[in-house]
């Protein structure tokens, strides 16, 4: 026998489990043993390591614990890969590694190993990837230094290191420049290195990423770092570091570079900076940079990502900004600027996020700003702003965030499109803006309720005041007034028209003829309150009419407060309301049609399966309509009952929050309030179960547990579930080396290609969901850091998934 491979990919189910057998050590002839990402336990059988044989020893996504054994490395000397990744393996790598002399890779990541990283992995010179990240490797004690990095210098054929998240506490060697001259790909972050970059750094001449993030590092960056021509991405943020920009100039490839909370010497961008065309992700935000922004920068056209806040730069901003025509995200809050918006910035019709807040720009907002249709937050806040918020913004529909608080804006707040959903809070402190009740202003005299109207009347005034100049006939003039006088009767019967069909009425026989009587075959589903059909207008309009069964104690209550809400909240991932039906015998509101029914079908039903780039997306959607509903209203909204039932899936899979029939609404007085109504046990917060409180914490703790049960694929009041065993408890349990173990065997076997890397993004999000479920509200992340950190684990998982997993 040769080959022994169980490992499981997209075409089988080989989830094997138990411990391994020792029998396995008497195959003297095998050359690979493949058995990753199975369900095996206990040890790696000793005599494994004997059969001199094997070129490829995977173990890799196991629950597998123990010790390697101290002779490991004695007996292996075809040895070419070795994969021991997401296990629970303790105790320290063995010395005897270093004798098996053919490795070319090593992977001993998200592990328990601990004490020092063996210098004799230097003895490796066949090497080429070493996987040691996310254990409890520490330095050699007898040194401060990374001694381990210079024995490595001997592996000459080494192309990838990975020791990030560990404690090694010690400080880089000048030799670390001897490594290998084929090093693409080195990953320390996390790992409490301090003292200086040493120079010896620049001979890496081959580097393509360098990730040093989250470190101590101090003193200043070596000018060495420009003779890295090759190098693409460059992670230096959260450290202490004294850095020259004008070191980068010379790195022509350059892609990414993120120098975030550090201090550039000399405070200024470079113009230099500007020649980087290959520029995609700029990160220089909490640096102290004074002056204003080189021209030059504006040459980045390929920049996606551009992030100086929290600085001291000064200046106005040019119309040059208008060259960054790809860009998604630019950040230039808490700074210094001043001058007008420069109109061309509405040329890009690409950026979703932009942030000026916290600056002294003046004059007005740009008509044209609705030509940027992929905004989605927009903040110019705490500025010195005169003028209208221009209508031409109801065209932003995909706008959920929008913050002109703290200006000098005068006129009409629009109401179409997104402000529909905006509250109070977007516009305080501008002492004359006017519009709706719900903004907290006044409202606008009547002459300014359109501002197209405004325009019209004017012109008539004035044609009005020439005739009578001109002619002095009070006969003309009165034919003109009358003339007047029946256009803005016109104008004013359109204009009913046109809203009488926004808010349209469907009556009770129309409701019956659309569901064909409430029959069984349109039944969509059933609850607590009434149940949901499926209708078809006489327009051709396809809806679901929502009955409530007036019967069940508590239905008026229910159908007041759902109709209270879906009134009021306008969001993309919130559930819309068409319409209501509503008689002393008969209550229904009429709602958008969701053609892909529930996410409790989507997982719970054997034959709908969702991939892992669309679960991710799900939860996301889900978050936005959160952060919506507890910041975007003029008070915070808690849903109350957050449950894969209620939340649906449009065409696209785009997630829709429904059933609000217990929310509530948070007073402004304070922020939480008593209920004696419980929602769906197992999705229910500790406090909200045990004493009535409800917060926006519920909401969150309910939202960890949909976490839980998306990836899971499994109900908190499944049976296997009782008093002493949770959701939580058994996710907790298996975290970090026996997470394959609770992950949907579905959602496994879609990603096999990057299991690794798709795991660790996995393991992240059930870090938060474990988060947003601990006992202590306090303790429990804002909807807002959820959504920053989901939105983050989706950018790196992009490259991983294709679209396709």
């Amino acid at each position: 026998m040769q080959i022994l491979n169980t490992a499981n990919t997209c075409h089988n189910d080989n989830f094997i489990s138990g411990a391994i057998p020792e029998e396995i050590g008497k195959l003297s002839d095998l050359q690979f043993i493949n058995l990753e990402f199975n369900k095996l336990t206990g040890f790696i059988p000793v005599h494994i390591f004997n059969i001199s044989t094997i070129t490829l020893l995977s173990f890799a996504g196991n629950d597998l614990y123990g010790n390697i054994p101290v002779s490991a490395g004695y007996n292996l000397p075809n040895l070419e890969h070795i994969y021991l990744e997401m296990n629970s393996l303790t105790g320290a790598i063995p010395n005897s590694i270093s004798n098996c002399s053919n490795l070319q890779t090593l992977e001993l990541s998200d592990n328990h190993f601990t004490g020092p990283v063996p210098n004799s992995l230097g003895d490796l010179r066949l090497l080429q990837r070493l996987y040691i990240h996310q254990n409890n490797l520490i330095s050699d004690p007898s040194s401060p230094i990374l001694n381990f990095i210079s024995s490595l210098s001997n592996c000459i054929y080494l192309e990838l290191i990975s020791m990030g998240d560990n404690p090694l506490d010690g400080i880089l060697p000048d030799s670390v420049g001897n490594l290998s001259s084929t090093l693409q790909y080195m990953y320390a972050h996390n790992c409490r290195i301090g003292g200086t970059i040493p120079s010896g750094i620049g001979n890496l001449s081959t580097l393509s990423l360098l990730d040093l993030n989250g470190n101590q590092l101090v003193g200043l960056l070596p000018s060495t770092m420009k003779n890295m021509q090759k190098l693409q991405g460059l992670y230096l943020g959260t450290n202490k570091m004294s850095i020259s920009l004008q070191l980068f100039c010379a790195c022509k490839n350059l892609g990414f570079l993120a120098l975030q909370g550090n201090h550039i010497v000399g405070d200024t961008i470079p113009d230099c900076l500007g020649n980087i065309t290959s520029m995609r992700e700029l990160f220089l935000y909490s640096n102290g940079l004074n002056s204003s922004i080189p021209v030059s920068l504006w040459n980045l056209k390929d920049l996606l990502k551009l992030d100086l806040s929290s600085n001291l730069l000064t200046g106005s901003l040019p119309p040059e900004i208008s060259n960054l025509k790809v860009a998604v995200f630019i950040d230039f809050s808490n700074n210094y600027f001043s001058g007008n918006i420069p109109s061309t910035i509405t040329n890009l019709e690409n950026l979703q996020n932009l942030s000026l807040a916290h600056n002294q720009l003046q004059g007005h907002i740009p008509e044209a700003i609705g030509n940027m249709l992929a905004l989605q937050q927009l903040d110019l806040s705490y500025n010195f702003l005169s003028g209208s918020v221009p209508m031409s913004m109801e065209k932003l529909q995909d706008l959920v965030f929008f913050n002109v608080s703290f200006n000098n804006l005068s006129g009409e707040i629009p109401s179409g499109g997104p402000f529909a959903n905006f509250t109070a809070e977007s516009f305080i402190s501008n002492q004359a803006l006017c519009g709706a009740t719900k903004y907290h202003v006044q409202p606008c005299p009547d002459h300014l309720n359109s501002r197209v109207k405004t325009s019209m009347n004017l012109h008539k005034f004035v044609v009005i005041l020439v005739v009578l100049i001109s002619f002095a006939s009070i006969t003309s003039l009165g034919l003109i007034y009358q003339k007047y006088r029946n256009k803005r009767k016109a104008n004013n019967v359109v204009q009913e028209g046109f809203s009488s069909k926004i808010h349209r009425r469907i009556s009770y026989y129309k409701l019956l003829r659309a569901t064909d009587n409430y029959s069984k075959s349109n039944l969509l589903g059933t609850g607590s309150f009434g149940s949901v059909y499926k209708g078809t207008l006489e327009d051709g309009q396809i809806v679901a009419v929502k009955v409530f069964n007036l019967q069940v104690e508590g239905s008026f209550k229910n159908f007041d407060t759902e109709s209270e809400v879906l009134r009021n909240l306008r969001h993309r991932n919130l559930r819309k309301v068409i319409s209501c039906c509503s008689n002393p015998d008969f209550k229904a509101l009429v709602l958008e049609y969701m053609p892909n029914h529930s996410l409790d079908r989507w997982l719970h039903s054997s034959n709908y399966i969702l991939n892992v780039t669309q679960r991710l997306n799900i939860l996301i959607d889900v978050a936005y309509a959160l952060q919506y509903l507890h910041y975007g209203y003029s008070k915070p909204v808690v849903h109350c009952d957050l449950k894969p039932s209620n939340v649906l899936l449009d065409n696209e899979m785009v997630a829709h929050v429904s059933d609000f029939g217990i929310a509530k609404f948070l007073g402004k007085e304070g922020n939480t309030t008593f209920t004696k109504t419980l929602p769906t046990l197992g999705y229910v917060a500790p406090e909200y179960a045990s004493e009535g409180q409800v917060s926006t914490r519920c909401d969150i703790y309910s939202f960890g547990i949909l976490i839980m049960e998306v990836f899971t694929r499994k109900c908190p009041s499944d049976k296997m579930f009782g008093e002493t065993l949770t959701l939580r408890s058994w996710v907790q349990e298996s975290m970090p080396d026996r997470l394959s173990t609770v992950i949907d065997v579905e959602l496994l076997s879609t990603f096999s290609q990057h299991f690794h890397e798709i795991l660790v993004k996995i393991l992240s999000i059930m870090d938060i969901a474990l988060t947003c479920t601990t006992v202590s509200p306090r303790e429990r992340c804002s909807i807002e850091e959820v959504l920053g950190s989901l939105n983050k684990i989706k950018l790196q998982m992009l490259p991983h998934t294709n679209g396709s997993c």
